[in-house]
């Protein structure tokens, strides 16, 4: 036997020893469901080693680990967990071993740098996930929207989230909402529209349905925190005009300043409370909401259908 036959020959079984492992270890992943039991299975902890045990199926495994890590993320969140540890070695082992695959890059962006319970509250990693897969593909316009996504909402550094929609502006194919959105950067703005434009871009430009239902239930919150403050301006020129606060919402539509009684995102009547303040029908079912809530209100944990991580 030859040198060659016997490289072939202890390669392939150790090939089939490492897809044999693989499917045992994945069949139990299937079957676990806290975080800390999942670590004591996982995968090795260095990229550079599941590389060199890839045998040169780099592509096939960085599926597999991107997949892993949305089935821990959506697991994760379904089950009511708060702590995501494994979320970005899952990813940055699922983009060392392909760089440019595209879609673990955009997740962790809008996953990964969230603080709890709807993300990793991690942003500094998130950036720095995103940083590498700028320098893998420079031409993708999408990497530096998340990178200015990050900056701007989550660690609010509007020079840097600036920059970074600039850069992408000039990337081919990049939306015409990225140079807006550089020019407001620069502006230090922080209104509900520049948040809208955000998210609408996100939605856009977004293939996976979780980030397109994250970005849908974002935009559904805008619309009821911009309703709401618009709603409470009338109520105080109608205050102004008459010398009284009004005690619903007719009696604006009596005086012609609306048209009709304005409902909720969710198709329900927004509500006038005492001295002018206005409420949504159900904050529960306004995911991100920020205006239109009783006070003291507390927001429940966003929950995993709402974010479109079950079906």
């Amino acid at each position: 036997m030859t040198a060659s036959q016997r490289i072939t020959i202890t390669s392939s079984i150790l090939l089939v020893f490492l897809l044999l492992a693989s499917t045992l270890t994945l069949r139990r992943l299937d079957r676990l469901r806290t975080g800390s039991t999942l670590q004591e299975v996982l995968y090795l902890p260095s990229p550079k080693i599941v590389k060199s045990l890839s045998l040169g199926y780099d592509g096939l495994v960085a599926d597999i680990y991107w997949t892993r890590a949305v089935q821990y993320f959506g697991g994760h969140h379904a089950a009511g967990n708060e702590h995501y540890r494994l979320l970005a070695p899952l990813l940055e082992i699922t983009t060392y071993l392909d760089p440019h695959l595209l879609p673990p890059y955009e997740f962790g962006a809008n996953f990964l740098a969230p603080p709890p319970p709807n993300g990793a509250g991690d942003p500094a990693r998130a950036v720095a996930l995103v940083e590498r897969g700028i320098q893998a593909n420079p031409d993708q316009w999408k990497l530096y929207y998340n990178l200015g996504f990050i900056y701007y909402l989550e660690i609010h550094d509007y020079a840097r989230a600036a920059r970074a929609f600039e850069r992408g502006s000039q990337a081919p194919g990049a939306h015409p909402f990225v140079r807006i959105l550089a020019a407001k950067m620069a502006q230090h703005a922080g209104d509900i529209e520049t948040a809208r434009m955000l998210w609408i871009t996100t939605y856009e430009s977004a293939h996976d349905k979780q980030i397109k239902a994250n970005a849908v239930a974002h935009l559904r919150a805008l619309q009821a925190d911009a309703e709401v403050i618009a709603l409470e301006k009338m109520v105080d020129e109608y205050r102004a005009r008459m010398g009284h606060w009004p005690t619903n919402l007719a009696q604006l539509v009596s005086t012609g300043m609306l048209n009709g009684i304005p409902l909720d995102p969710t198709g329900r009547p927004y509500k006038l409370m005492p001295y002018g303040h206005v409420e949504v029908a159900n904050p529960d079912d306004i995911p991100f909401i920020t205006q239109g809530t009783p006070p003291g209100y507390k927001a429940p944990k966003v929950t995993a259908k709402q974010l479109g991580l079950t079906e």
